[in-house]
């Protein structure tokens, strides 16, 4: 294992690094000595600093958890290589002197359109979990969007936040499951719920097979006797007879979002949608939003990136409902870019969780932080003074 160990950081290393799949790159401790790693959030200039101290900080299978695709991993690289084949197209003389990033949701106005998206098991990656990544939300004005995954139970995270949360919801194959869970989010406060609809049927996660082999440490250490993934042990399910139940449904079809509609008072968006066509559907059923996704490339191994089925999801929308979109963003001129092709707010994952996993909640407020000031000057750059007038005009896409 020490060899296998020693030959990994010699590859990351290397120029040869970049093509490596993710499998091996997940499990190659991060190179150099500890002074070319930051020592606290406030000097990390980039989200890649955080991500590097959050590679030591982790135990080698929370962190394939966190950075697994499926299959080949071809959807979770195309993600943010989608991003590249975009320029910016700048104007200049124009009258910069004051940026609104501000944006108004379902009457609720945040500081950026940059938004947590939901990400599960918070406390793998750091002991406060989602109740460190709420207090940086609270403390930035952004947008918080819970996993059902959540290691904290919506109460907690909602009074650690101190104002609305979007609650993820993973229906589970029992519906009448999943709208006990949406009426708890209601109670506890939250104002929208989020369906998740792209995993119907489980998935096929190498890179973290791989590193729960590479993981020396008894899985009971932190999973207890249920072991990881077990719904028995989730917050959310507590009370809840979860005995044969699974995740994921599926047999959910349209009928359970008309369904839920009418249970709940919550705003409702369907999460994981990629084609016009549903998206079209998803406006016919009554839904008031649509997320952009493919599960930060842990769905379906498509090969296709969200911000290239963005354009054809908000032709279909027409500006009727919010198009949410999230997967690979890295850099605020990526924003900028799912911006500039119709999207009304853009969602990290990885990045604020490696600056959990590197800093707890200061992290998470430093990957804010540098994302937000690249949007920024993106925004000058294009003669953007507001969200409004990031238009398509902004981007060039390369021949």
């Amino acid at each position: 294992m020490e060899d296998r160990r020693a030959f990994l950081r010699f590859l990351a290393a290397s120029p040869l690094y970049a093509g490596l799949p993710l499998a091996a790159r997940a499990l190659a401790q991060p190179t150099g000595g500890p002074d070319e790693l930051v020592a606290k959030a406030s000097d990390a200039l980039d989200v890649f600093d955080l991500e590097k101290v959050a590679h030591r900080n982790i135990p080698v299978a929370h962190w394939g958890y966190l950075m697994t695709g499926v299959d080949g991993e071809e959807t979770l690289n195309a993600n943010h290589a989608a991003y590249a084949r975009y320029q910016l197209r700048t104007r200049r003389l124009v009258d910069v002197s004051k940026v609104d990033m501000g944006l108004e949701l379902f009457g609720i106005r945040y500081a950026s359109p940059i938004f947590l998206c939901p990400l599960g098991s918070q406390k793998a990656f750091q002991a406060e979990g989602e109740l460190a990544s709420a207090r940086a939300a609270k403390s930035r004005n952004a947008l918080q969007i819970l996993s059902s995954a959540t290691s904290t139970g919506v109460e907690d995270v909602v009074a650690a936040h101190g104002g609305p949360l979007w609650y993820q919801l993973y229906t589970s194959s029992n519906l009448d499951v999943a709208l006990k869970i949406v009426a708890r989010a209601e109670r506890a406060g939250c104002t929208a719920v989020a369906v998740t609809v792209d995993l119907p049927a489980g998935r096929n996660t190498e890179t973290l097979s791989r590193a729960i082999r590479a993981d020396t440490r008894q899985c009971a250490a932190c999973h207890g006797a249920a072991g990881p993934g077990a719904l028995a042990a989730r917050p959310m399910y507590q009370g809840i007879d979860t005995t044969g139940l699974l995740n994921t449904s599926s047999s959910m079809t349209w009928d359970f979002i008309r369904r839920l509609r009418d249970f709940t008072r919550m705003k409702v968006l369907v999460k994981g949608l990629e084609s016009g066509e549903d998206a079209a559907l998803a406006v016919k059923y009554g839904c008031d939003g649509v997320m952009v996704s493919n599960h930060g490339g842990r769905a379906t191994e498509t090969g296709r990136a969200t911000l290239e089925s963005l354009p054809e999801v908000v032709a279909a929308v027409h500006g009727r409902i919010p198009v949410l979109v999230d997967g690979g963003v890295r850099r605020g001129t990526d924003a900028l870019k799912a911006l500039a092709l119709g999207a009304t707010a853009v969602g990290i994952g990885r990045p604020y969780i490696w600056g959990l996993g590197a800093f707890g909640q200061p992290g998470v407020e430093r990957t804010l932080d540098v994302l937000n000031s690249e949007l920024r000057l993106a925004m000058v750059g294009v003669g953007a003074r507001s969200l409004k007038e990031i238009t398509p005009a902004a981007v060039i896409r390369r021949a």
